[in-house]
């Protein structure tokens, strides 16, 4: 992997640090000439959840991307909160408000998962692998 396939950038534990992590993600994916549809919607999810679950007042959320020579490209967004580790809600009802976010996340992407960080945080990360039947959309 070479350098201009990484990424790596701290934001805001805001909504607009939030929005933020979605356009810097489609601008790089463009650059570096992959579809960014999918990926996307992914970081909108996990930097949605930074903010909503993973804030601690006086930090910033991570935002990584990574593009593997196979063309895989691997999500992480890194929190503050360790302690609180995301799972897939039971299905939520039609006028809930939240709950859906990670089944956007496992829909999307190949693999996903949750390790933890120095200083009690966690990183939320998801791949995307190339040639997924539907994927190539933006």
């Amino acid at each position: 992997m070479n350098q201009k396939s990484h990424l790596r950038i701290q934001l805001s534990a805001t909504r607009r640090g939030a929005r933020l992590a979605r356009l810097l993600t489609e601008r790089q994916l463009d650059e570096w000439g992959v579809p960014f549809g999918e990926a996307a919607h992914v970081v909108a999810e996990l930097a949605a959840n930074a903010v909503l679950h993973g804030r601690v007042s006086g930090r910033d959320f991570r935002l990584g991307l990574k593009l593997h020579d196979d063309g895989t490209l691997r999500i992480e967004v890194t929190d503050a909160r360790g302690d609180r580790i995301p799972r897939i809600q039971v299905p939520a009802g039609e006028e809930a408000e939240t709950g859906r976010g990670l089944r956007i996340v496992a829909a999307y992407a190949d693999r996903w998962g949750v390790d933890e960080t120095p200083a009690h945080g966690k990183t939320v990360w998801a791949e995307l692998v190339p040639g997924r039947p539907g994927r190539g959309e933006s």
